[in-house]
Parts: structure tokens; C-alpha cells; sequence
């Protein structure tokens, strides 16, 4: 009752200012006749009015009960006199969003906007909302709604607050919410918004979550008047990032990165704290395919970092230092369960973010800090457990050593994890295990012990070791001071050579020691010539030409070693993804904002492509997930295939003639023999092989009637 008390008076509020107005303007023609009678000439639109036209500042109650009248006097005119407060008919819409477009009438808006309420509420227990006037509609007058409201309102709220046609930023939003304008159409934001993230959640189709996100995108910036409504809008959006599966990720991401321009310190931190978290949860398991995911979401997380670095730079501060606790706990306590913390997926894909992350931005002051304690983490994560097992591991952790060093341009010593490889005694026995599976140490961590004693894995260990190995050197082929760095692992090298009785290895290995060699000569023949000490600063621009060119005989050697293991990858992918490693291009693009009115028309039409199912939010009349749906249909046939199977079957009992027409004969097995058989030809063929069989115990009890009837006919005959 307090409710409707509510409503009723918000409505005699409204009506009694229609009065107030109207008495005034009666004042006004008495006063002064010929004002009035200019106003009728040039001004006809200011005298003739209802309550449709009064900008009122009632709150969100009050405006939908508003609406509901509309609505309901909409309905009277529309079907002569008969009221119809359920059903939504596609002529009102039609009208509604006519009127919008050519008019721009603020009461088809609300109008509108209470039956895009209504639509994205479908299905939903409304038993105790008096306020839903409309309980009845088809697909085609939800999809009409839905594809408007998306795409129109949107600019209609823009031009409602006198704001630009897109864009904006939070400070545009808190200098609107202090004006009249705000006050009166504030509710219509927010019924938008709201409404709109209800039925994200109702949502089953990507094709139609993509294109909603990508439409509230133009309007995320209102977001920043509504606090709850913006974190419930980052936590739908973190889910569908995190979990969605083709270019829904993608969509997802681009709706983040736009709240974090456009709203800044509003969302900046639950959207890092979110981001990471949405990936730690993705990277506890990796294989070929999920490898190439892992890697997308880690390109968003570090793409989202660049939009504000110093913020960044405070959060991945507090994870790395979660990583190194868990690795000094390690190292302390030295158990299973400890080490079992370190050496999981988890542990080692966020160490390849952060990698990631300081590689991309290690020119910047905000973010360099950070690359020496990762360093130390990585370095001691690859010698806590420096057994065989864990080669894979070591490798992961030297080649996100090599990117660190060839990107902060510091030297880092992973030379000696990787000839302490090489002297390991799995390395330097023969396999007993066999030849052996192919190893793809991308997608393994710890390696079991039948496979350490095969083939394949000692040649997959030494060939990474020799390509990451080649790779550090390169790096420094073009110091002063190759010849020291080089020294200590050409002579461990030649040692394997010699110790190793693999001649495959060995060539490998002395291949490497040619290179090693012929950079030494190259640049030694230009040192002998400097005139600059080792500490000047002149040291740092020593081959600097020949480096830009990559001509050193290492550069050109570790070109051909990333061509072979590129071809060695490609081999052991068993198949792709639509969103990988290299579809989701960053930078320029994304700082591109919609609103060009090719790419208005585009999205419209993917929108009516989109929005062109019989598909309703909540209830039974949820749309499936395409598996699902699959599963449905082949349980339908299946179901549909045996009753014809039984029904074929007790017809065959009853009638012979049936029997004889579905006999395949030897020409009919022929030709179905020499033709691809399909699902079809097989029920085809067993139930031919069914039938004759019937068919020939039926001759056989024939046979065996007549038999007795004669044998029954000739004891009478002896018996007369």
C-alpha cells in the first residue's frame, strides 16, 4: 500500500502542476493579449501540451509510474478502446521509436525505456512488481527493443545532457551531475545501465553479449556517476574476459580498458587486481592449445598496464612480492608441499607475466625498478630443485632470464645453468627407455622418469640448451668483452664434447663452438685497434653499426636455431584458437574510439543478425549453449531412428510382403560396398540382415509344418 500511496501521489504531483501551468498561461492572455496571440503564431508547440512534455524531477519510482500511465494510454489509443496492460505489440514500438527519431519526444523515450525494462526483466519472478504493465511479448518484439535501445539511446542520452556525440572522461561526468539536466534524466542513465547488465547476466550467446558490450562501451563513461553499477560492470566484465570463449575475451577486454581511460582511479585498481586474478585462475593447466590462451590474457594484462604505469607499478610490486615469499618459504622449509607451491603452473606463468610486463616497459622509469628482484625470483626458482626432472622447468626460467637481459640491456649469468644441464648424468648415459615419444618442453614442468631414460628427451634437452646458450651469447656478441664472457662456456663445451658419446650431440655442440669461435675473431679484430679503456664510456658504442645490422656470426646462427624451433613447434601444435598469441593486435588500434558512422551501420547490422532469435532472459525460455543443443538433437534422432527401427521390426512380423521389398540384393551390397557408407546405409543394412533372417525362420517353420502335416496324413492313411 505504500507503494501505490507513492505512485499516486507522484502522479496528482505531475497532474496538479499540469493545472498550475495551465492557469498561468490563461493569466498570461488576459494580461497581455498580444504576447499570447504571438506566441500562437510562432510558438504553438509552448501552449499545447500534457504530461508527456514536463520536464519533472521525480526519481526513478516516480518516473516509472509515469511511464506506466503512458504506456497505458498508449495501449487505449492503440487498440480502440480496449485496454490492454499486458501484451507489448511490435506497433507500439514501431511508434515509439518513430516518434524518437523524428521527433525526439522525451515520452517515447521513457516509454521505450520501460519496456526495454520490461524485456531484460522477461521471465523473472515479477509476482511482487506492480510497476510491469507489460508480462506478455514475442521474440520478434524483444528483439526490436533490445536492438534499438542498444544502438539508439546511447546518443539519446547524450543529446538529452547536452554532451559531446562520443567520448568523454570522469571529470566531463562530475560537471554534469551538478546541472539541471542531470537531475531530470539521471534515472534514464541509470535505468539503461542497470537494465542492461541484468540481461549481460541472463545471456547464453556470445555473438549477443559481444555486441551489448560493445554497445555499453559508448556508454561507459556514465559509469562514473554510479559506483555499484561500475563494479558489478568490471566484475561481468573480468568474468566473460577470463572465461569467454571466441572474440567475446577480446570484446570484454576493449569494455575494461575503456572504463580505465575513461574513468581513471575509479577503476584502476579493481580492474589490475581483477585482471591478474581472472589469469591465475586460467593458468593452472597447459598444453599446446592453452598455451596460446595463456598468452592473450597475459598481452591484455600487460596492455592494461600501460594506461596508467605508476598505479601498475604498486600492484605488481605487491604480486612479485607474494612470488618471492613463496619461494624464501621454500627455501626454508624445504618440503614437498613447499616446493609443490613453486613448481606448479601457476607460480611459473606469473613470473612469465611479469617478464612480460617489465620487457615491454623496461625503457620506463615507473616500471625498471622491478626487473632485479624478478631476476633473483627466477634465478633462484630454477636452482631449488636442480634435478633432471625438472630440466623443462630450468629452460623456462633461462629463457625468461635471456628476455630480461636483452631488454633492460643488464648482464645476467644464465650460462651456468645451462652447462650444469649438460654435465647431469641423464644427459651423458645411453637411453635405455627407447627411442620415445616426442618431448615438447613448453607444456611440462616436471618430467616423469620412463621418459627421462628415452632418446627424445635427452635430444629435446640438449637442443633447447644449445639454442638458449646461443641466445645469451648473441646478446653480448658485440662486446668489447665477448672473449671473457665466451671463455668459460667454450671450454665447457668442449668438455661435453669430449665426455659424450652421442655422436648426434656432439655435432651440435661443436657446430656451437664454430660460432663461438668465429665471433671471437670478429670481434677481436676490431678491439685490437680501440684506444678506450674497459670502463670508458666510449666501450658502450663498440660494433654499434654491426649490431644494428646483426651481422655477427652468433646473430646469424641463433636466426636459423629460432627458424628450426619455430618449425618444431608448428609440428607439435595439434590445433589453434581463435583468440592466440598473435590475433589480438595492441597499441594504436585500441586507442581508437568508436562513433565514425561506417562503423554505427556495420554493428547495426550485426546487431540484426545478432538480435534475430527467439531467444528470452530468465526462465524456461533460456537459450542453450550450442553444445548442449547438440547433444539435444542427436538424442532426438537417436531417440527418432529407434522407434522407426521398432515400428520397421513389428511391421516385419506382421506383413511378409514388406520383408521381401527391403531384401538387399547382391547388386544393391555392391554398390553400397563401393560407396563411402554413411550412418543412414548402415541402419539400412542391418536391418536388410534382420529381415532376412526373420524371413528364413519363417520359411523353416513352414517347412517344418508342411513336414508334419504330411507325416500326420500318411499315419491315417496306414491307421484306415
Amino acid at each position: 500500500m505504500g507503494e501505490k500511496g507513492k505512485k499516486c501521489k507522484a502522479i496528482s504531483k505531475s497532474q496538479s502542476a499540469v493545472k498550475e501551468h495551465k492557469e498561468q498561461l490563461e493569466r498570461l492572455q488576459k494580461k497581455d493579449p498580444e504576447f499570447y496571440q504571438y506566441l500562437q503564431e510562432h510558438g504553438k508547440d509552448l501552449l499545447t501540451f500534457d504530461d508527456e512534455d514536463i520536464d519533472d524531477d521525480v526519481d526513478m519510482e516516480d518516473a516509472e509510474t509515469q511511464l506506466d500511465h503512458e504506456i497505458h494510454q498508449h495501449d487505449i489509443s492503440e487498440e480502440e478502446g480496449k485496454p490492454s496492460k499486458t501484451v507489448l505489440l511490435a506497433a507500439m514500438v514501431d511508434s515509439w521509436c518513430n516518434s524518437i527519431r523524428q521527433d525526439g519526444r522525451l515520452s517515447a523515450v521513457r516509454s521505450l525505456m520501460k519496456a526495454f525494462r520490461t524485456a531484460c526483466h522477461y521471465g523473472d519472478d515479477t509476482g511482487e512488481d506492480s510497476s510491469a504493465k507489460f508480462t506478455v511479448m514475442s521474440s520478434g518484439v524483444f528483439n526490436k527493443i533490445m536492438l534499438f535501445a542498444l544502438s539508439e539511446m546511447d546518443r539519446i542520452l547524450r543529446k538529452l545532457l547536452n554532451l559531446p556525440a562520443s567520448g568523454g572522461k570522469k571529470e566531463t561526468i562530475n560537471e554534469l551531475m551538478n546541472t539541471k539536466q542531470w537531475k531530470s534524466y539521471n534515472h534514464l542513465v541509470k535505468s539503461y545501465l542497470g537494465n542492461a547488465l541484468h540481461v549481460l547476466n541472463q545471456m547464453t550467446d556470445t555473438k549477443m553479449i559481444s555486441f551489448t558490450l560493445r554497445r555499453l562501451q559508448y556508454s561507459s563513461v556514465f559509469l562514473a556517476a554510479f559506483p555499484n553499477l561500475l563494479r558489478k560492470y568490471i566484475k561481468v566484465a573480468l568474468h566473460f574476459w577470463g572465461t569467454g570463449g571466441g572474440t567475446l575475451p577480446v570484446v570484454s577486454f576493449l569494455f575494461l580498458r575503456d572504463l580505465c581511460v575513461r574513468l581513471g582511479s575509479d577503476c584502476l585498481d579493481e580492474c589490475f587486481r581483477g585482471v591478474y586474478k581472472a589469469y591465475v585462475l586460467n593458468c593452472h593447466f597447459v598444453n599446446a592449445v592453452k598455451l596460446q590462451h595463456i598468452q592473450f590474457l597475459a598481452n591484455c594484462v600487460i596492455e592494461l598496464i600501460r594506461v596508467d604505469l605508476p598505479t601498475a607499478y604498486q600492484h605488481a610490486f605487491v604480486f612479485i612480492r607474494q612470488l618471492a615469499m613463496l619461494l624464501r618459504d621454500a627455501l626454508n622449509m624445504k618440503t614437498k608441499e613447499a616446493f609443490r607451491k613453486v613448481y606448479e603452473w601457476k607460480f611459473i606463468n606469473c613470473l612469465e607475466l611479469w617478464t612480460g610486463a617489465i620487457c615491454s616497459y623496461s625503457s620506463e622509469a615507473d616500471f625498471k625498478p622491478l626487473a632485479y628482484p624478478l631476476t633473483q625470483i627466477i634465478s633462484g626458482v630454477a636452482r631449488l630443485v636442480p634435478t633432471a626432472r625438472y630440466f623443462a622447468l630450468r629452460l623456462r626460467c633461462v629463457r625468461m632470464l635471456n628476455r630480461i637481459a636483452a631488454s633492460t640491456g643488464t648482464f645476467i649469468p644464465v650460462s651456468m645453468l645451462l652447462l650444469d644441464m649438460l654435465e647431469m648424468k641423464e644427459l651423458n648415459r645411453p637411453p635405455t627407455g627407447g627411442v620415445g615419444k616426442a618431448v615438447d618442453l613448453r607444456t611440462t614442468l616436471k618430467t616423469s622418469k620412463p621418459i627421462l631414460k628415452t632418446r627424445a628427451f635427452q635430444e629435446a634437452c640438449v637442443i633447447a640448451v644449445v639454442e638458449e646458450l646461443a641466445e645469451h651469447l648473441a646478446q653480448w656478441s658485440y662486446s668489447v668483452a665477448f672473449f671473457e664472457f665466451s671463455f668459460i662456456p667454450a671450454v665447457r663445451l668442449r668438455s661435453f664434447c669430449k665426455s659424450n658419446k652421442v655422436e648426434r650431440f656432439r655435432k651440435e655442440m661443436r657446430h656451437l663452438i664454430r660460432q663461438i669461435e668465429a665471433n671471437i675473431e670478429f670481434s677481436n679484430e676490431r678491439r685490437a685497434s680501440v684506444a678506450f679503456l674497459p670502463n670508458d664510456h666510449a666501450a658502450s658504442s663498440f660494433l654499434e653499426d654491426e649490431k644494428k645490422m646483426g651481422t655477427s656470426p652468433l646473430s646469424q646462427y641463433v636466426v636459423i636455431l629460432r627458424q628450426r624451433a619455430q618449425q618444431r613447434n608448428d609440428s607439435m601444435m595439434e590445433s589453434s584458437v581463435l583468440v592466440g598469441e598473435k590475433s589480438a593486435v595492441f597499441g594504436s588500434k585500441l586507442d581508437q574510439v568508436p562513433g565514425s558512422d561506417e562503423e554505427d551501420d556495420i554493428r547495426n547490422e550485426d546487431g540484426a543478425s545478432v538480435f534475430s532469435s527467439s531467444w528470452f532472459p530468465g526462465g524456461d525460455s533460456r537459450a542453450k549453449p550450442p553444445k548442449e543443443e547438440e547433444e539435444e538433437k542427436n538424442k532426438k534422432n537417436k531417440k527418432n531412428k529407434n522407434k522407426k527401427r521398432m515400428e520397421q521390426d513389428e511391421g516385419v512380423g506382421e506383413d511378409e510382403d514388406i520383408v521381401e521389398d527391403l531384401v538387399l540384393s547382391s547388386d544393391e551390397d555392391a554398390s553400397l560396398s563401393n560407396s563411402p557408407s554413411t550412418g543412414d546405409d548402415e541402419n539400412e543394412e542391418r536391418l536388410g540382415i534382420r529381415q532376412q533372417s526373420k524371413k528364413q525362420k519363417h520359411k523353416n517353420l513352414s517347412k517344418k509344418s508342411l513336414r508334419s502335416h504330411a507325416n500326420k496324413s500318411k499315419k491315417r492313411k496306414r491307421a484306415h
